[in-house]
């Protein structure tokens, strides 16, 4: 059994219940453990890039401190909530001056310097479970269905922060789509902004934005749309042109698990 500290967030906590649900039976499944920590705080959805600004990371260190502390990696499934992890993470690594900064505030006898991995659930199947054992444990494959990867912005940048793929030419959902039994459906918009946080000053720019995203895959032939991100999800979802489906429902849906999570 593998073992991480899950920190769940507040859209799968919230309003994306189900995806939530979804990942937890499909890492069972796979014999992945998710422990969610006993507290958690909103990680607030967007890293700051504000410099020697401590107060709006706290939660996030707080979260990266008690998966330190379980001496487990720190696991997501929202690219949000990952994005804003990792990049407190390494922040806290690569800068004493803001490490001692965020222990005075947080009155720890010493700094937390970026001990945890912090990881999406995708990088757990793809580097320790193994695409391989996903195949292995697919239950209904998703043969003969066409369906276009989307990462968006928060997955893949900045790059050299996360590492998580190639941000210009990233593999990782076509491969996890290939483990389980579906054809990927490569598009030119696959790794482009979908408009995300500016949906709410500027709802056209971002339906536009969604809109020249779901139009691309359609046009290559895709039967739906698969994400890694909540907000992304819903931006592209009010396109009506492709079904979007979440990585974790997918998933789910193809080792046999999804109808017992829907009940559970």
């Amino acid at each position: 059994m593998l073992t991480y500290s899950y920190y769940p967030g507040c859209t799968l906590r919230t309003k994306a219940k189900e995806l939530d649900a979804y990942a937890r039976a499909s890492a069972a499944a796979l014999g992945v453990e998710l422990v969610e920590l006993p507290e958690w705080q909103c990680c607030g959805g967007v890293y700051s890039s504000a410099g020697n600004e401590p107060v709006t990371k706290l939660a996030a260190v707080r979260a990266l401190i008690a998966a330190r502390d379980a001496g487990t990696p720190l696991v997501t499934v929202c690219s949000a909530c990952y994005n804003v992890l990792a990049q407190v993470n390494h922040e806290l690594r690569t800068n004493p001056a803001f490490a001692a900064k965020v222990a005075q505030y947080l009155e720890l006898a010493a700094p937390y310097t970026g001990e945890t991995e912090v990881l999406h659930l995708l990088q757990v199947l793809r580097d320790h479970v193994g695409f391989e054992a996903v195949r292995a444990a697919v239950k209904h494959p998703l043969t003969d269905r066409r369906i276009a990867p989307y990462y968006g912005c928060l997955l893949l940048r900045p790059g050299k922060v996360l590492q998580f793929d190639d941000p210009e030419n990233p593999q990782t959902l076509e491969a996890l789509l290939t483990a389980l039994g579906a054809t990927p459906v490569i598009t030119a918009e696959r790794n482009e902004c979908c408009g995300g946080y500016r949906v709410v000053e500027d709802a056209s720019f971002a339906g536009q934005r969604s809109d020249a995203i779901a139009a691309s895959a359609a046009d290559f032939g895709a039967e739906l749309l698969i994400t890694a991100c909540p907000l992304c999800r819903y931006n592209l979802q009010k396109t009506g042109r492709l079904p979007v489906v979440y990585f974790t429902e997918l998933l789910a849906e193809a080792l046999g698990v999804k109808e017992a999570a829907q009940h559970g």
